[in-house]
């Protein structure tokens, strides 16, 4: 086996515009596709807009699956009408992002048709056996390689930032399908009330450009602030290693790591943080990477593009003091 013919990719979007994991995962599937084998599946009410932006990206076609009911996401509704989608058209892959909405949806859907998921792939290959599937397991300490079993659709989520964003193509065309929606009723057990934003004011880890974390090193919570004020001179997101978060230092949704966030911005600062194989299967591929420690064999010195041996508590102060005033902050 050399590519595969359809390789369908899930697009996941809203208010904010595409989510970057569905496009990450366009990049992915042309890969993997043979030539004009890449779909993009919009789910929603009056989502054949977006096509044109998908296109840019590297779908060869779009199918867009339609119905007020699908309008805001609900597990019942959407895995009736992209299940009753899949069985009519069969693809050989489907792709999800690897975020709340795309794990509740690939699991659901996987369930009712009994097919193959395999969650959190960060890669996926075809070799002369045919697909094979790379996850971390045992909380990043171990890769599982994957195949499945069976005939028919594979299901895999896909992990944020494992794969490069694809270059954008404009002025890219593809065939726009509007498809309406086969839902069973029996299926809308929910109504969506409205929606409340958590920890607002916080720069999403998952899009910031610069992170600075901190670890156990900074010895009790409070000290978080010497990390939250080297972020606010840069203009960052203040990240966490599963060590104070489970010390319940931070709130969860500043864990980056193999049971958190991954993570790929231009800059991430790691304070105090020793570099357990858990966080930096979420980190390692930032761009550059700026690694603080007083203790000189420390794993994350493995990784890191720049290392200082120190005390964080002099250094980190210093270099936000040394940036504020060249930032004019």
């Amino acid at each position: 086996m050399s590519n595969l013919s359809k390789v369908w990719v899930v697009v996941e979007h809203g208010a904010d515009g595409i989510l970057s994991t569905s496009l990450e995962s366009l990049g992915l599937a042309r890969r993997l596709a043979a030539a004009g084998g890449v779909t993009a599946v919009v789910v929603g009410d009056a989502v054949a807009r977006i096509a044109p932006e998908l296109f840019a990206f590297g779908a060869d076609r779009v199918l867009a699956l339609e119905d007020a009911r699908l309008g805001t996401y609900r597990t019942g509704p959407f895995a009736s009408a992209f299940g009753a989608l899949l069985r009519d058209r069969t693809p050989d892959l489907v792709l999800f992002a690897g975020s709340t909405r795309g794990r509740d949806a690939a699991a659901a859907i996987a369930a009712d048709l009994g097919a193959p998921l395999v969650v959190d792939a960060s890669d996926i290959r075809i070799d002369a056996e045919g697909l094979v599937f790379v996850r971390p397991s045992f909380g990043g300490n171990l890769f599982s390689t994957i195949r499945t079993a069976g005939e028919g659709p594979r299901l895999a989520t896909i992990r944020a930032r494992a794969y490069p964003m694809p270059e954008r193509a404009a002025g890219r065309t593809g065939e726009v399908e509007s498809v309406a929606a086969s839902i069973d009723e029996a299926s809308i057990q929910t109504e969506v009330l409205g929606f409340e934003a958590q920890d607002a004011g916080e720069v999403n880890l998952v899009d910031a450009n610069v992170i600075v974390s901190g670890g156990r090193g900074l010895g009790k919570p409070e000290n978080f602030a010497v990390v939250r004020a080297l972020a606010d001179a840069l203009g960052g997101a203040v990240g966490a290693s599963r060590a104070v978060v489970d010390a319940g230092w931070i709130p969860y949704l500043h864990q980056v790591g193999q049971t958190g966030r991954t993570v790929k911005p231009k800059l991430y600062i790691a304070c105090g943080i020793s570099g357990a194989i858990q966080h930096l299967a979420g980190m390692r591929t930032s761009d550059t990477i700026v690694a603080i420690n007083k203790d000189a064999n420390a794993p994350i010195f493995k990784v890191a593009t720049w290392g200082v041996v120190g005390d964080l508590f002099d250094i980190v102060p210093l270099l936000t003091k040394k940036l504020r005033a060249r930032l004019g902050k």
